[in-house]
């Protein structure tokens, strides 16, 4: 896969995704989780109109889009139902590249969207390849300034929702949630990022030390949004730098938080939305101020979930 040319995103892309997600989209939730730890608050993404953070990444891009050009994007599942939820109020010409074996209750849903669905490959990674092949504008779920900057806006809703200093725990797959909420982070100041990848891919913790990509070995995951590889040349490394922590958690870690947010609170998170809980039950998160923990989606089978329900 060649390099592309992409900027990293900066405080006046922020500026312009909040106008445009804040106009779409009604702040998210924000409730007390005294049992996770004193004064900690969930973040529910869960809430979005299609289950998951990413539509505010697709707001901010198809918003930026020239009129009359195509989007075509690769996704695990979440972005390219924020991109088709997007596409059907902007009436945007979206192609969604996924692999074969994405998420059943993700490549469902998004059947229900104005967008051209396309199948090609078994990872993401072969997806995203493909995705780049094709005609049109590429919007990478986590490649791209305004992506970027677009999931960036959930720390303007926090700043009206809640008073600092804050630690605030966030998944990363591709980085770019984490990269947004930088952003955020480095124009309030008294904010403490921690990101939490999936123990079998740890792409961006080993691309940040290195001032590079790097390509790491990438096994399958409950937590099937923050597995792959990263683009070549991919920015959310530079972006996240020095702002944030990382840590990761295993799949039985990841279980052990999603039984906890539905006894507790009776949430349904997937994977990925759970990752954050996950890091703070096993400890792997240190606090300054409160804590606030974002639940990033919850599109999942109800097969699978079930499933992560069980006691071993």
């Amino acid at each position: 896969m060649s390099v592309r040319a992409v900027r990293p995103p900066g405080p006046d892309d922020l500026d312009r995704a909040w106008r445009v997600v804040s106009a779409e989209l009604a702040p998210t939730p924000l409730v007390p989780s005294p049992g996770l730890a004193p004064g900690a608050a969930l973040k529910l993404e869960t809430f979005q109109p299609t289950g998951s953070f990413k539509v505010r990444g697709a707001f901010a891009a198809l918003a930026a889009l020239p009129d009359g050009v195509a989007a075509v994007t690769a996704s695990a599942g979440n972005h390219g139902l924020g991109m088709g939820h997007a596409a059907a109020r902007s009436g945007a010409d979206v192609t969604v590249v996924v692999s074969t074996r994405a998420s059943r209750a993700k490549v469902d849903k998004l059947g229900g969207h104005p967008v051209r669905l396309v199948r090609h490959g078994t990872t993401y990674e072969e997806a995203e390849a493909h995705a780049l092949s094709l005609p049109g504008h590429y919007v990478s779920p986590y490649n791209d300034p305004v992506v970027i900057a677009g999931q960036g806006t959930l720390g303007r809703e926090l700043d009206a929702q809640v008073d600092g200093p804050l630690t605030v725990v966030v998944p990363v797959g591709g980085g770019g949630f984490l990269a947004g909420l930088t952003l955020w982070a480095r124009e309030r100041g008294d904010v403490r990022l921690v990101g939490v990848e999936s123990a079998v891919s740890r792409g961006v913790s080993a691309s940040v030390p290195a001032g590079r990509v790097v390509e790491v070995g990438v096994g399958e995951s409950l937590a099937d949004a923050l597995t792959g590889n990263l683009e070549p040349g991919c920015v959310t490394p530079q972006v996240i730098g020095r702002h944030a922590g990382l840590t990761s958690v295993t799949d039985d870690q990841i279980r052990t938080a999603m039984r906890w947010l539905f006894r507790e609170h009776g949430l349904v998170a997937e994977g990925a939305g759970a990752a954050g809980v996950a890091a703070v039950l096993a400890g792997k998160t240190e606090v300054t101020g409160r804590l606030v923990v974002i639940l990033s989606g919850r599109n999942i089978t109800a097969d699978t979930f079930a499933a992560a329900l069980q006691e071993t």
